[in-house]
Parts: C-alpha cells; sequence; structure tokens
C-alpha cells in the first residue's frame, strides 16, 4: 500500500508526553490547525487543565493517563482514540526524561530508567501504533534528538537512549516498508530547545543545569512534527545549530570529541539559575509541566534549516544545480589578465 497521508484538519493525532515542552507546543499546534489529538502523558491534572481549556476553544481532545514505558497503558491510549475517535492517523512518540552528570555519577537504575521512557516508550508506540495502521495507513513520528548523532557529556545515558531511538526508527521503517504498509515513518532531530528539560532532569552536577546554546522554541518542533504528520520524510532537524553540530561530528569527529571535553560542562550548567523548583526532577514521578523553561534564556522562533528540509527534494536538487550553474558562468575564461 502507498503511502497517502491526511490533510492535519482530517487527522486524528496521538502526542505522548503532551504536557510539557515540545509535546504540549505538538498538541496545540495540532489543535489549533483542526486536527483532533489524543493527549497522554503521566501527569492528571496537567491533562485534564489541557483538555478543559482547549475543548473550551472548541478543540476536539482526548486525554489519557499514561506511562509509555508500560506497554499496557500505551495500548489504553489506542483504546482511548478509537472510542474517542474512531482511530488515529498519526502517532507522535514524544514522552522523555533525563539525567545530568557523568555515567559513574548517575545510578544505574537511573540509567534503566531513562532507557525504559526515551527507549522503550517509543518501542511501545511505534508498536501499538504500527499495528493500528497497518488497516489505515498513517504516520509514525518518533522524537530522537541532535544527540542522536552527537554524543555530550553530562547526558549520556539520554545521548544513549536517542541513539537507540534512532536504530530503533530506521529498523521500523525498513520492515514496514518490507511489508508494503503504507506508513510514514521520521524521525525528528531537534537541537535544543527551550523547554522545562533542564528543570525535570534529575541532576548529579554541582551547578544547575542548562541547554546549550543556541536555543529554539518549542513552536519550532512542533512544526517539523505536524509537517511529517502530513509529508512522507525520513528525518528533519529542528533547529540549525543542532544541523551543525552533527555535520561537525561526522566530519571532524576528534574535533568535536575535543571541543565537548572543553567547553561541554560549562554549557550546561547556569549558575545561580536553577528554574522553578516545583518542576525539579520528574524523573520517577510527574512534577509541573509547562510549554518552556523557567531559566532566563534566548529561543529563536524559526529554523531556516528545517523550512529548507521541508522544500520538495526536486526543489532543493534544482536549487543547487541553479547555483552550480551561476557559480561556473561567473568564471573567467582563459585564466587571470
Amino acid at each position: 500500500m502507498a503511502v497517502t497521508l491526511k490533510l492535519l484538519r482530517d487527522q486524528v493525532i496521538v502526542v505522548t508526553g503532551a504536557t510539557s515542552g515540545n509535546g504540549l507546543a505538538i498538541v496545540e499546534a495540532a489543535v489549533q490547525r483542526g486536527a483532533a489529538v489524543v493527549a497522554t502523558a503521566r501527569n492528571d491534572a496537567a491533562l485534564e487543565a489541557l483538555r478543559a481549556r482547549l475543548s473550551a476553544d472548541g478543540g476536539r481532545i482526548a486525554v489519557c493517563v499514561a506511562d509509555v514505558s508500560d506497554m499496557a497503558a500505551v495500548k489504553r491510549v489506542a483504546a482511548v482514540a478509537l472510542t474517542a475517535f474512531g482511530g488515529f492517523d498519526s502517532w507522535v512518540n514524544n514522552a522523555a526524561t533525563g539525567t545530568y552528570g557523568t555515567l559513574d555519577q548517575v545510578p544505574v537504575a537511573d540509567h534503566r530508567q531513562v532507557f525504559d521512557v526515551n527507549y522503550f516508550g517509543v518501542l511501545h508506540g511505534s508498536l501499538v501504533a504500527a499495528r493500528h495502521l497497518r488497516e489505515r495507513g498513517g504516520a509514525i513520528v518518533n522524537i530522537g534528538s541532535i544527540l542522536s548523532d552527537r554524543a555530550i557529556v553530562e547526558q549520556g545515558p539520554y545521548g544513549a537512549t536517542k541513539h537507540a531511538v534512532q536504530a530503533l526508527t530506521d529498523t521500523l521503517r525498513m520492515e514496514l516498508e518490507q511489508e508494503g504498509a503504507g506508513i510514514s515513518v521520521t524521525l525528528i532531530k531537534p537541537g535544543a530547545i527551550d523547554t522545562p528539560f533542564p528543570e525535570h532532569a534529575r541532576n548529579f552536577m554541582d551547578q544547575p543545569p542548562r541547554l546549550p546554546p543556541p536555543l529554539y522554541t518549542p513552536s519550532v518542533v512542533a512544526d517539523a512534527v505536524l509537517f511529517a504528520c502530513e509529508t512522507p520524510r525520513r528525518t528533519l532537524y529542528a533547529g540549525g545549530g543542532g544541523r551543525l553540530a552533527s555535520l561537525l561530528s561526522r566530519s571532524a569527529p576528534r574535533v568535536s570529541d575535543r571541543i565537548m571535553e572543553l567547553v561541554g560542562t560549562f554549557a550546561q550548567q547556569k549558575p545561580g539559575d536553577p528554574g522553578d523548583p516545583a518542576r525539579r526532577d520528574n524523573l520517577y514521578d510527574p512534577r509541573a509541566d509547562a510549554l518552556r523553561g523557567t531559566q532566563h534564556v534566548h529561543a529563536r522562533t524559526s529554523s531556516s534549516v528545517l523550512q529548507v528540509q521541508k522544500l520538495h527534494p526536486a526543489v532543493v536538487m534544482l536549487g543547487v544545480v541553479g547555483a552550480g550553474i551561476v557559480v561556473a558562468l561567473g568564471r573567467p575564461k582563459g585564466g587571470r589578465r
């Protein structure tokens, strides 16, 4: 079956990790553009507040409290989508958690918890979504990270899960293509996004954590995700800073390692600005959620790199060829005079 994706206004979209950061931005943008949404997260109160706020404005939204590390809970989310809207067309695996600290500082139990949420949560969601979408086609959108490409000090467990999510996503795509399942599978790779992640992550450093600049607002990730719900793409980078770090890592891995070793810890600390204490450490239990972090940072509201990726590949190729022709015609003939 060929991949054919509906317009957003005709879709039902499931979003995990829906009450905070990127997930919240995705839900709000999807409802604003006319989609029906099934929002799921661990935070019952935040889910109900989100449902009340969006439905009061005419939005179509259902909610389901679920921990994505629990397969039975993820199946329950799909059941809610069937009951509320007759099924779903796109499934966005966004829920994630993290830690700050060296591999030795982070207890093994915390390593496992990060994997339970970030990797097994994506696995659970992908399997449940694929079983449903085989009957109707649609999209699975997984949120990876620039750390899928480039490891960084102080976030070893998180980076490891994002490498694993990339491998999982690639495998899922190949298997579904083998079947001719008609399901688009996209990996979104955000750079540093101004979400409550530094406040939510369990911190073992001696200073408050932060995300290294440049930062982007969660709306940039929402833009990438909703584009992928309508348009088949393999990978989308959300944020030019992250794309640059990826390219540097691939072209000069040892240089990239040295940069991380020299400035990686400093770039991820914000002395004197811990953010909101009510949000601190949601590794095992939900804490206060929000769209953006409360630390004093600057975040860009758009990404030119993302907009270029959204162009049809043929348009990009024509642009490259055209630029090459212009350069070739501009060269002087016969050498210098």
